[in-house]
């Protein structure tokens, strides 16, 4: 399959600029595309064809027999608003491309001349690379002395060693204790300056594609979401978990472990590391805590039929009209929500959906409406998937995301983490990931919802 030749150049053009119209010189404003596959404002396209007497592109000069009819590119418009929603000033819509350190928030060149007119302004790259080289720098230092310390402490070792010459000859059993603490102490030295040497390699490439960094042309995106995230990650993770700060005796204090590797830290304490193998081993059930869930009647449709126990729910073949209509209870909507409460911790439950071709799963908000037609998304207080016989199985996340998976679940797991804001689904069966929320704002108790 061949490829435009100007669509390849356009891989290496800064991102910005590709959100530009090449007429005007703007950020698109009703983009819309052309046969020949390059984008422009609608109002741009339509004059530059008004000058010509054959409709052409301005870029590639691909020439239509006829005018093509032109329509907005309704999706690249609404990538467009993304962007101009973290790139552009809120109020002046300009770029922003300044920081004003007195109230320490980015601002655009009109913002410096009005209401920032008197604070310090700095170019927000600067900024924004200084803090990240400084905090990094810092890191490398504190991971340094650690190293210095374990040399230290290596060196006292050998002068244990001629301890334990002088009591060899009446001391044998003391003598045989004494040189397996010295071997296990030199063997735990060794392994932490070896972590400690890889830490600082992965910090020194931090610190390089950092530099780099300053030729991006998209600072704001780039070190808010990447580095902020890889930062936090190794100070919190790696130097709090692991106990670097712990005095290291090789021969006053002999009792050393060997500690546990750092990608099982983050396993154990980050829902988005959970594999398959973590779903069925024992040290899963360390992590979340197993929920008995049973159906709230008070909350269940009319149409909806539930088992004696509460573990079941089938669609009846007609209304029961003699449910007592309450506040909690769904009157338009076949739904139902779980008994149970969460307001914080980590909590699973497994649901067989079977061969079922409508269902929805997931949690919900306890304020949320019951009455009427309801939107099942997160701006509702609804963290769901569902699956339909017409469009398969999607996630509820407003638009709705088409879930494409190998195979449809007969066993859904359900695993709340209140306090980190996420939800996430797996096939029980097959121990493959469906789908997570993350960064969710739960602010009340939550009940499962059916």
């Amino acid at each position: 399959m061949t490829t435009h030749p100007v669509a390849n150049m356009s891989l290496a053009v800064p991102l910005e600029e590709q959100f530009k119209c090449c007429i005007c010189l703007d950020i698109f404003t009703h983009p819309t595309s052309i046969p020949c596959g390059h984008n422009f404002c609608l109002e741009c396209i339509e004059g530059f064809w008004d000058t010509k007497r054959k409709p052409e592109c301005p870029l590639c000069k691909e020439k239509f027999k006829k005018r093509p009819p032109l329509k907005i590119n309704c999706g690249f418009a609404e990538i467009i608003e993304i962007y101009k929603s973290t790139h552009l000033c809120g109020k002046h819509r300009k770029p922003l491309t300044k920081f004003c350190t007195s109230d320490q928030k980015p601002v655009c060149v009109k913002c410096t001349e009005r209401e920032h007119k008197h604070h310090t302004i700095v170019p927000i790259e600067k900024t924004s690379l200084r803090d990240k080289k400084t905090s990094i720098k810092q890191m490398i230092h504190a991971r340094r002395r650690k190293m210095e310390q374990i040399n230290n402490s290596v060196d006292l070792s050998k002068v244990c060693s001629l301890l334990i010459t002088a009591i060899e000859k009446n001391q044998a059993r003391l003598v045989e204790e004494l040189e397996q603490k010295h071997q296990e102490a030199e063997r735990r030295a060794a392994e932490l300056l070896q972590e400690l040497q890889q830490e600082i390699r992965e910090l020194q490439a931090r610190g390089i594609e950092l530099v780099q960094l300053e030729q991006s042309q998209s600072p704001v995106h780039l070190l808010q979401v990447r580095y902020m995230k890889v930062l936090v990650s190794l100070q919190s993770q790696r130097l709090n978990n692991r106990n670097h700060n712990k005095p290291f005796s090789p021969i006053l204090e002999f009792p050393i472990s060997k500690s546990t590797p750092i990608h099982h830290l983050l396993e154990k304490n980050m829902i988005s590391s959970l594999t398959a193998k973590d779903c069925c081993n024992d040290h899963f059930s360390s992590l979340f805590s197993a929920v008995d869930v049973t159906l709230d009647p008070e909350t269940a449709s009319g149409w909806l039929v539930l088992s004696p126990d509460r573990k079941k729910v089938a669609v009846g073949s007609q209304k029961n009209n003699l449910v007592l209509d309450s506040p909690r209870r769904f009157n338009s909507c076949v739904c139902v929500s779980g008994k149970q409460s969460f307001a914080t911790g980590r909590r699973y439950w497994v649901v067989q959906v079977g061969n079922k071709t409508d269902w929805d799963l997931g949690v919900a908000r306890e304020s949320i409406n019951r009455k009427g037609a309801i939107a099942v998304r997160p701006d509702s207080g609804y963290w769901a998937i569902c699956r339909r016989k017409s469009s398969g199985l999607n996630a509820c996340a407003g638009p709705s995301v088409k879930l494409c998976l190998k195979e449809t679940p007969q066993k859904v797991g359900v695993f709340l983490d209140y306090d980190e804001g996420l939800v996430s689904f797996y096939d029980a069966e097959a121990k493959t990931h469906i789908y997570t929320y993350s960064g969710c704002d739960f602010n009340e108790p939550l009940n499962p919802y059916f």
